[in-house]
């Protein structure tokens, strides 16, 4: 499976003819030299309704007919809007064409940039090409990421920049929670008020936890 990062919480991964999109912020994201036409996939993935995540959900769902799977509140709003929504909720599970995804808990508030209310807010376990991926959204720690990391997790997406979400010292603290082969710190470096040293983060993990930390920058793949 290959992943792009999209910069600031936003990811491409494909895998054989799928192609899906995690919370795709690009056209007004300061920090990626990602295009939004580069982006063609089947299926959006939101963790929740903030700007900063949903932000070019339309006009990627316009141009391909992407799916926007999301908590039912958000896949009903975009609904609303001409766009296919899928709507799920915490603790459940689908089996997609490009594999299994389930929702988990995250510590974070949810609303469109109109003010409309977007659910719980939601964290991602991803089970694609022979992988189990947990992508955190934002969030702050909680113990229940113990649970999380129960099953084999081979990667982990989780926040650093603080302010908003969990900044690095708790992001650590989750790694070992849900002790995973390997760690992408995500949502920093953004804008300024989320400003943290990626490199720094990387050494923490690796001097403290048995995960390897994989520090990108917008545009860069990986195969995992």
């Amino acid at each position: 499976m290959k992943l792009r990062y999209l910069g600031h919480s936003g990811f491409q991964l494909q895998d054989g003819g799928h192609e899906i999109a995690i919370d795709p912020f690009l056209a007004q994201n300061p920090s990626t030299p990602v295009d939004v036409s580069e982006v063609a996939p089947s299926h959006i993935v939101l963790s929740h309704a903030h700007f900063d995540h949903y932000a070019d959900t339309p006009a990627i769902a316009e141009r391909t007919g992407a799916t926007v799977v999301a908590a039912v509140e958000i896949a009903s709003y975009v609904s609303q809007r001409g766009m296919t929504g899928h709507g799920m909720n915490i603790g459940g599970g689908f089996a997609f064409p490009f594999g299994r995804l389930r929702f988990t808990p995250a510590w974070h508030s949810s609303s469109f940039p109109d003010g409309t209310y977007g659910g719980m807010p939601t964290g991602i376990v991803l089970e694609m090409g022979g992988k189990r991926i947990y992508h955190a959204g934002d969030t702050a720690l909680f113990s229940d990421m113990s649970l999380i990391g129960r099953k084999p997790l081979d990667l982990v997406m989780l926040p650093i920049g603080d302010f908003y979400t969990m900044g690095p010292d708790d992001a650590l603290e989750a790694v070992k929670l849900l002790e995973p082969k390997a760690v992408i710190p995500i949502h920093y470096n953004t804008f300024d008020a989320i400003r943290q040293d990626g490199r720094a983060f990387k050494e923490r993990v690796e001097g403290e936890t048995g995960a390897r930390c994989l520090v990108l920058e917008p545009g860069d793949s990986l195969d995992v």
